[in-house]
């Protein structure tokens, strides 16, 4: 899924592309085309007349490792000026190591700034039941790789759908995917982070 924000004329007069490399959280799983949140975001920029072009590479199901591998053709097809890093869910439910997660986020961190993309870690976070220890541990690595490579970082995507008394009614039945009343909050978590390095 790929899309423009403004006209082709108004993004290629500021060279601003918005790649966004992300898994099922970013790639609308289970919600209707053009309403998830990266969706909402094309239009947040047209809204407040920030020219940028909009690439969404997520793909459901994809892990770190998916993405660093995929990383390196999408910086040469789109030369983006921003990466929004999406990724890390998938590495958590499947039990993966979390040396191999940071590993493959901090990677694919470097390879876009020396491509010349100012890049945005979206945070994730992993239920209770996986441990305190685990579940703290992965959600610091996100917090390193920002600041060992001086990137912009969301804490937390899913703050206020997943930690909130009424989580249930935001998630689908499957309880892992955010529901389209649920979108317009991870735009919110994500919106000053990345306003930030547009500036």
């Amino acid at each position: 899924m790929a899309g423009a924000c403004t006209g082709p004329g108004m993004a290629a007069a500021t060279g601003r592309t918005i790649l966004v490399v992300g898994d099922s959280i970013s790639a609308e799983y289970g919600l209707k085309r053009g309403s998830g949140w990266v969706a909402l975001l094309e239009r947040r920029l047209a809204k407040e007349h920030m020219a940028a072009r909009v690439v969404n590479a997520s793909i459901s199901g994809d892990t770190s490792s998916g993405g660093r591998s995929r990383l390196p053709a999408l910086l040469a097809q789109h030369s983006p000026s921003h990466l929004i890093l999406e990724l890390g869910g998938n590495d958590a439910l499947r039990g993966l190591p979390l040396a191999m997660t940071a590993d493959n986020l901090a990677q694919m961190t470097a390879s876009a700034q020396k491509a010349g993309a100012r890049v945005l870690l979206a945070g994730m976070e992993v239920p209770p039941n996986y441990g305190a220890d685990y579940s703290a541990r992965f959600a610091a690595l996100f917090r390193k790789i920002a600041s060992d490579h001086h990137a912009g970082l969301v804490p937390f995507l899913l703050k206020g759908v997943a930690d909130v008394p009424e989580s249930a009614s935001l998630f689908q039945g499957d309880r892992i995917h955010p529901t389209e009343q649920a979108q317009a909050r991870i735009l919110e978590n994500v919106w000053p982070e990345l306003t930030k390095l547009l500036k």
